[in-house]
């Protein structure tokens, strides 16, 4: 029998437990991110991590730290005689629609170069130019003629389809069908999965097998002349992934794309989005300072930096290809090693030599002038950037390897300036590809660069910081919402946003 005293206690107890809120169902703490990494692919992921969190927001601090003095990762710029150039990721596909709307969201200026169209081709094997379109002439006053532009290109067309005929069409109707293939990553949330794999995601999209075969086979058997994929295509891999055609055929067909038309860049700067994105997404930016070791505690992280600093992170992202730094992580990861394809870019301000292409006059020499794959040309391309005069020329040339002085002192009769940047730039590419997971373990230790084994570009880094986003979201507020701003998260109308707007 229960004493009359302690009934009325025991009462008391449980009216106050029903009227004092539960320490369980308090919302929980916002959760700090860390990234590691500010190219596109980190600024992306702050932004669309701002963008798509709901009130109360479960994310409170974002630390983003870069081990260099500026924003911007792989997209950088370089200034010879006080003029500046891209120097690291350069062009945007009329079709990155994630890049137009950060152009639009931070008043970016586009700089769509009409030079760029009017620049000649020429293909050289080492000895000869094989194929050379029409050289618009400098000096001919009616040159400077829309009309007169407009004949020379169909010129130029007409030498193109005489020398590879149909294979043009096939070779643009691959293009396009892996195109729309991938604008399925711009789908509304309501159709569109959030993705756990890298292969989920590209399944999903059509674009998986892509990845298991070279580009060679695949346009062989899109109908492509041996001719074409020996020359053209070639040139084109060469000049945009640095590799052959025996790369995967995905990001072979990411290369072809960014060959078409249409083509532009920020005025300014590529750099400017990120840092733009980064600056609208309330982050905390740590310059100069470098990850080097990364330890789970249970629930938090700790990361451990070269200026001695320790910092605790509920989330990290490492939005920067692991393959080539040096951290520690414990316990440790696994991922599938990976080798990166190192570009080597030379600015020269000067004047190539037509000598050393078996030419006369500088006139004679393409604007572009792309290689086919042969171990004994050193060079894969050489571009004009800028035409100051006659005498005076900006040029930037890839290569796979470092070119010394000689072999630039047999290729330009005049050198001014010469400035060399070594690019890990990206994957090199070798079906059939494996992928890193996005999650690295059963927490909240993530990597949105393997992605990038699919394909390398500014805007595979954006399509991948989204869908990021969307995966921490769902992971961390899994207790708040189940379906990232799906039907069922009226809590999240409208952060759907117009994602495949081209404005």
């Amino acid at each position: 029998m229960t004493p009359p005293l302690v009934l009325p206690c025991l009462l008391s107890l449980l009216l106050l437990s029903l009227s004092s809120p539960s320490i369980s169902s308090s919302p929980p703490a916002p959760a700090t991110v860390c990234v590691v990494g500010s190219g596109i692919s980190g600024s992306s992921l702050v932004h669309f991590l701002r963008k798509y969190s709901p009130e109360p927001s479960p994310f409170g601090t974002i630390r983003m730290f870069e081990k260099n003095a500026v924003v911007g990762g792989r997209m950088a710029t370089v200034t010879i005689a006080n003029e500046t150039f891209e120097a690291g990721a350069s062009i945007i596909h009329p079709m990155n629609y994630h890049l137009s709307n950060f152009t639009s969201l931070l008043k970016l200026r586009r700089r769509i170069s009409e030079d760029d169209d009017d620049a000649s081709l020429g293909i050289w094997n080492g000895e000869k130019f094989v194929f050379k379109t029409l050289n618009l002439n400098w000096d001919f006053p009616l040159m400077k003629f829309s009309l007169v532009k407009k004949i020379v290109s169909l010129l130029n067309a007409v030498k193109l389809f005489w020398r590879y005929g149909f294979s043009l069409l096939r070779m643009q109707s691959f293009v396009e069908a892996t195109l729309n293939n991938f604008l399925k990553y711009y789908e509304s949330f309501d159709t569109r999965p959030v993705f756990g794999r890298v292969e989920d995601m590209l399944k999903w999209s059509g674009l998986y097998n892509l990845t298991r075969r070279s580009l060679k086979d695949e346009l062989v058997d899109a109908g492509l002349s041996s001719l074409l994929i020996q020359e053209l295509v070639t040139v084109i891999t060469r000049i945009n992934y640095g590799q052959s055609t025996s790369m995967s055929g995905l990001a072979g067909a990411v290369s072809l794309a960014g060959s078409g038309g249409g083509l532009w860049s920020v005025e300014g700067g590529n750099w400017q989005m990120a840092a733009g994105l980064i600056s609208t997404s309330n982050v905390e930016l740590h310059l100069n300072e470098e990850i080097l070791f990364v330890s789970h505690h249970g629930t938090y992280y700790e990361l451990n930096s070269t200026k001695r600093n320790s910092y605790k992170c509920h989330v990290t992202v490492f939005a920067t290809p692991l393959d080539e730094l040096d951290i520690n992580f414990y316990p440790p990861i696994s991922i599938p090693e990976r080798k990166l394809q190192h570009t080597h870019t030379t600015f020269i301000r000067g004047l190539l030599n037509p000598p050393y292409f078996g030419l006369r006059t500088i006139r004679e020499v393409p604007d572009l002038v792309g290689t086919i794959e042969d171990p004994n040309i050193p060079f894969s391309c050489i571009s004009v950037l800028r035409k100051h005069n006659d005498d005076d020329i900006t040029y930037k040339m890839f290569s796979r390897k470092p070119l010394d002085e000689n072999l630039l002192d047999q290729i330009f009769s005049i050198r001014k300036a010469t400035i060399r940047i070594d690019w890990a730039a990206y994957p090199h590419y070798e079906p059939p590809e494996i992928f890193a997971p996005f999650m690295l373990d059963d927490w909240h230790l993530y990597y949105m660069n393997t992605f990038e084994s699919a394909a390398s570009a500014m805007e595979t880094g954006a399509v991948s910081a989204e869908n990021m986003a969307r995966l921490i979201l769902s992971r961390v507020s899994a207790g708040v919402y189940s379906h990232v701003c799906g039907k069922e998260s009226s809590a999240f109308s409208g952060c759907n946003g117009d994602l495949h707007k081209d404005s």
